[in-house]
Formats: C-alpha cells, sequence, structure tokens
C-alpha cells in the first residue's frame, strides 16, 4: 500500500496483497493487469506519468476501481501534483475500501495541498483515522507532521512518540530527520 508522509511517498504494491486483506470482496487483478499495473508504476518511477496513466487505461474497465489501480492512479497524480485529481481519486478509495488506510491518507495529503485546503483541513480529515487504525504509524506521523507545521509542538511530540511506538524508533526517526514539517523537533529528534 501507499503512505504519503509529510516529505515523501512510500510505496509497496498492493496488486499483490490477497483478497482476503480487506474486509469486502476484492476482485484479483488478471496477470494482464497486473502486468500494466507493474509497468504504470515502472514509467512513473522514470518520471514519465503520461506513460503510467496510458498502462493504467489499459487496464480492462471492470478492474479501473481496484484498490491497485486506484493507488496507483493517486501516485501519479500526486507526482504531478494534481491534488484535485489525487482528492478525487483518495475519495474513490474511501468509497470503495474504507477498511484500507490509504484511501483516507490520500485525502488528508492532497486535502493539505488543494487549492483552499490547508494544514487545518488534512489535520481534520486525518485524526479520526488515528482510532480507526491505531496500528497504522504513517496516520500518527502525518499528525506528528501537521501539528508540528501548526505550532503545536506538544502535539506533535506526542503523536511522534505514537509513531514510534507503532513503527519503531529507527524507522520514524529516519524519516523525521529528513523531514522539512519536524524541523522545529530535529534537536530533539537527534537526541532519541
Amino acid at each position: 500500500m501507499t503512505f504519503a508522509n509529510c516529505g515523501k511517498i512510500i510505496t509497496t504494491p498492493l496488486a499483490k496483497l490477497p483478497p482476503k486483506r480487506f474486509s469486502i470482496h476484492v476482485q484479483v487483478l488478471e496477470p494482464s493487469d497486473i502486468h500494466r499495473l507493474n509497468a504504470a508504476h515502472g514509467w512513473l518511477g522514470l518520471n514519465s506519468p503520461a506513460d503510467a496513466r496510458a498502462e493504467l487505461d489499459a487496464i480492462a474497465p471492470a478492474q479501473q476501481s481496484h484498490p491497485a489501480v486506484l493507488e496507483t492512479r493517486w501516485m501519479i497524480c500526486a507526482h504531478e501534483e494534481n491534488w484535485d485529481d489525487a482528492l478525487l481519486v483518495a475519495e474513490l478509495e474511501l468509497n470503495n475500501v474504507p477498511e484500507n488506510s490509504s484511501g483516507w491518507l490520500h485525502r488528508a495529503y492532497a486535502l493539505r495541498r488543494v487549492d483552499g485546503g490547508g494544514l487545518v483541513q488534512a489535520w481534520d480529515a486525518l485524526l479520526p483515522t488515528a482510532e480507526k487504525f491505531p496500528t497504522e504509524p504513517v496516520i500518527a506521523y502525518n499528525l506528528a507532521c501537521y501539528a508540528c507545521q501548526l505550532n503545536q509542538l506538544e502535539t506533535a511530540r506526542s503523536w511522534l512518540h505514537s509513531a514510534v511506538k507503532i513503527g519503531g524508533k529507527e524507522a520514524i526517526q529516519k524519516m523525521a530527520r529528513a523531514d522539512d514539517d519536524l524541523k522545529p523537533l530535529w534537536p530533539e529528534i537527534e537526541r532519541w
């Protein structure tokens, strides 16, 4: 699955996750569609979002709402910084698989960047998901980023410590040290 954090997008392909990963039935992609999905990821890695989109568009129409296809479509929008479309795709993710944290994270990430959005909108969208996904470290991490940028440093510290408890000190510290959103807390993070 894809996790959007304050500074970068971290990806793990969704196409290979078994359908039982979701509490609703998710149809398995056909081999030809998996090939196109992987090609889309490859094109995106080569900085060619138009080719990535063409690969996704060639996936069977019945599979266009598959979580892995929507996830990749969101990644293309984010790569292009097309936050209006990214927000629309995130809403589709939420409607199709609300049990998956990606759509919630993607919506908050896009809301932060879309015209008329911002940190408060991203915070408000993501905060309720912390209870819904208590084992997802990126939610706590992103809430720490939003709080830090809103100059709510105690709240940011609390969410960052939650992210560490869930995701592990080494992984979170590595991300946090490189994340400008957490710059006010860098001296503390270095001392962990």
